[in-house]
């Protein structure tokens, strides 16, 4: 039996509570799949760090590196910690520090009721890829701040993009196209305004070239906003930067359902990456058996089938799916069920 090495992070808020759901909607998986999961629990958490003051140590930064297949994240946040300190230091720590330069975002539409657009003729599917670029942009922090609290407060914020960094996300962007039967990728960028961005332009030529059964076509992020609106279901993978890429992959996420049925993969081939649902920690949720496990488990199934677990995966999305189809879903999804039941039906639909 394959056994996986699963370091488990369950954070603040409603996070312990998604990530028990999703590991025991897993564990139900890997019973009838074959395989094993292996879980560390690692305590990095607001209620950590205000303990300890500690975020998350090197130490733990070089196992999850070198020791893991995979990182299971719940979410971070917590009013507690001025600045959310803790949930920049391991999150944004962890994709930085561990080079995972890759935030995968599918965006699927699982039953026509959650998609808050007025139906269309045709009925085609609402199923894309957002492939966000995870350490560059203007999330790198380079910048700062003169004369701060007075009339003259002057603050600078820096992008930095590398032909690098920029050539291995819009590559994998086309290699997952073609893995995956897509024909059309879509760069967006605000090269009309920034002079920076025509290096993505540029990059987006040179390697789409390399792929002649894919069409490639570029958008302004502005006009791409108001695109994905008005016909979502044209688009197939979308790649784009940082900052784009999280506001336009919680767009996305609003077409489909919201973030409490959204997950994502923050990835570098070949590494252990870290699977986190979108949402936030919700912390006046907590404990009330109202929390969306829905996110959580469909980030597990990403993360199996990283593991070369595909068929897992397909019953964990098909699981979900048929929960949405037979309305057993908590209060935000506008049903009825608590958490706690949401995940027995998830469990004895894989199991049986």
């Amino acid at each position: 039996m394959t056994r996986h090495r699963v370091a488990v992070i369950a954070g603040d808020g409603i996070g312990p509570e998604v990530v028990a759901a999703a590991l025991a909607v897993l564990e139900a998986a890997a019973r009838r799949f074959g395989f094993a999961l292996e879980l560390e629990r690692l305590p990095y958490s607001a209620d950590h760090y205000l303990a300890t003051r500690e975020t998350i140590p090197d130490a733990a930064v070089e196992h999850l590196r070198d020791d893991v297949d995979a990182i299971f994240v719940g979410a971070l946040g917590d009013p507690r910690v001025p600045d959310n300190v803790h949930a920049r230091d391991i999150l944004l720590g962890l994709r930085f520090r561990l080079d995972l330069f890759v935030n995968l975002r599918p965006v699927t539409l699982l039953h026509p009721s959650l998609c808050p657009l007025r139906e269309r003729p045709g009925g085609r599917p609402i199923d894309f890829a957002i492939f966000r670029e995870n350490t560059e942009g203007i999330y790198v922090g380079a910048g700062g701040g003169l004369r701060e609290g007075t009339p003259d407060e002057i603050q600078v914020a820096e992008e930095l993009h590398t032909r690098k960094g920029v050539e291995r996300i819009i590559r994998c962007a086309f290699e997952w196209a073609k893995a995956n039967g897509r024909t059309r990728v879509t760069m967006s960028d605000k090269s009309n305004a920034v002079p920076a961005h025509r290096l993505w332009g540029r990059v987006f030529a040179d390697v789409g070239a390399q792929y002649p059964g894919i069409e490639r076509e570029h958008r302004y992020v502005d006009a791409l906003a108001m695109e994905l609106v008005r016909e979502p279901e044209r688009f197939q993978v979308i790649v784009t930067q940082n900052l784009f890429g999280d506001i336009l992959s919680d767009l996305a996420a609003g077409l489909v359902g919201g973030l409490g049925i959204s997950p994502s993969a923050n990835l570098h081939p070949g590494r252990a990456g870290m699977f986190e649902p979108v949402h936030g920690s919700a912390p006046p949720l907590a404990g009330k058996d109202v929390a969306n496990p829905f996110a959580a488990v469909l980030t597990a199934a990403m993360m199996v089938r990283e593991l070369r677990v595909p068929a897992a995966a397909d019953a964990l999305e098909a699981a979900v799916r048929a929960a949405v189809a037979a309305g057993v879903m908590t209060p935000d999804l506008g049903g009825k069920s608590g958490t706690a039941e949401v995940t027995r039906w998830l469990a004895d639909r894989i199991a049986h």
